[in-house]
């Protein structure tokens, strides 16, 4: 039998365990966690731009969510922004749209110190990847929002503790597809620019918008690569079924880019921290592991014919489908990725996972 003293000491020990283990979650909880990007990420700012077509308001967007009802988020339920405020125990950064319409209705100032999403259906690295500038809001707009909010903090909290708190501050940032979608929808665009030439385009114009993050503060980022472009849903149904190449290979070509684009970055300013997720390779991973590429909410061909409206059928094994509509992920994929994004494999995150970043 085990003696009571044995059993004690166990239970003390357990006990300093938890506790310290949590006070080392705590330690690395970040204060805010700042979003910038396309539809991947938007918790509902496009529902603020009354002239944008970009909106996730019908039925069945949210089906999955707690409130099982349409929020702005391009998916079924959370998206990338929700599951990574949720892993490190935060509120979801509330959309920026929100908080101005707030602090014009009320004439109060809004703080902006528990973090903000600025990110945008529809959005591009370029200012005219979604055909209209009254659509989306664009990364640089982005940027703009959040150099006011800065402006905005530092009148409220003082030079010197906000340049701690946004030192210790998570800065997402997801964005590219729609520029991708771009090159292929503009015969213009492919006349003057080669893919390759594109790509480093896309790399380039991005590093300018992560300078002007860094110049306001921000020393730690989590960068999203693009997906396989080619393969989702509306772009198979263009190919019987089979993922488009030409935009596979761009894909690959911005994300190598990217990638030396950061590498360079960080030598230049050493005080900064990254980790790169690897979309591309993540989601070819499921794709390849799944027995239904289709879309789960839809009709016609890959659920991809008519998009997702109030009369579109959708999947009742939403679990199993990496497609919620024609171009975005289903929660249950999103989960996957965040996982990925937080420990890995290196195969998917690198240099760093988010919880090495968060330890720095």
């Amino acid at each position: 039998m085990v003696s009571r003293t044995v059993m004690k000491s166990s239970l003390l020990f357990l006990c300093f365990f938890i506790f310290f283990t949590l006070q080392l979650l705590e330690a690395q909880k970040p204060p805010a966690v700042y979003v910038f990007g396309d539809s991947l990420v938007d918790v509902g700012n496009n529902n603020y731009l009354p002239f944008s077509v970009e909106k996730a308001i019908l039925p069945h967007y949210g089906i999955d969510f707690p409130t099982k009802k349409p929020t702005g988020r391009f998916t079924n339920g959370k998206n990338a922004a929700d599951l990574i405020a949720e892993k490190l125990g935060l509120p979801t950064s509330p959309p920026y749209l929100s908080l101005l319409s707030k602090v014009h209705n009320s004439n109060k100032n809004m703080s902006f110190v528990s973090g903000v999403n600025f990110a945008s259906g529809g959005a591009g690295i370029f200012n005219a990847s979604d055909k209209g500038f009254m659509q989306s809001i664009p990364l640089q707009k982005q940027v703009d929002y959040y150099s006011q909010v800065h402006e905005t903090l530092r009148q409220q909290v003082g030079a010197s503790s906000l340049e701690k708190h946004l030192s210790k501050s998570i800065f997402i940032v997801v964005i590219g597809g729609n520029d991708i979608f771009g090159y292929f929808d503009s015969k213009d665009l492919q006349k003057k620019n080669t893919p390759q030439q594109y790509a480093v385009s896309m790399a380039s114009t991005l590093k300018l918008q992560l300078q002007r993050l860094y110049n306001n503060g921000a020393k730690k980022f989590e960068v999203a690569g693009v997906g396989p472009i080619g393969c989702c849903p509306a772009y198979r149904l263009k190919n019987k079924t089979e993922c488009v190449s030409a935009a596979n290979d761009l894909s690959a070509k911005y994300n190598e880019a990217l990638q030396t684009m950061l590498k360079e970055w960080q030598l230049e300013k050493r005080d900064i921290s990254y980790s790169y997720f690897d979309t591309y390779a993540a989601l070819q991973d499921l794709i390849y592991n799944s027995t239904s590429y289709g879309a789960c909410c839809g009709l016609g061909e890959l659920n991809a014919q008519i998009p997702c409206l109030p009369i579109s059928s959708i999947c009742s094994n939403r679990q199993d489908h990496v497609f919620w509509d024609a171009f975005h992920p289903t929660e249950a994929a999103s989960r996957i990725f965040v996982d990925e994004i937080f420990k890995g494999p290196s195969k998917f995150i690198s240099p760093i996972n988010m919880e090495q970043l968060l330890a720095i």
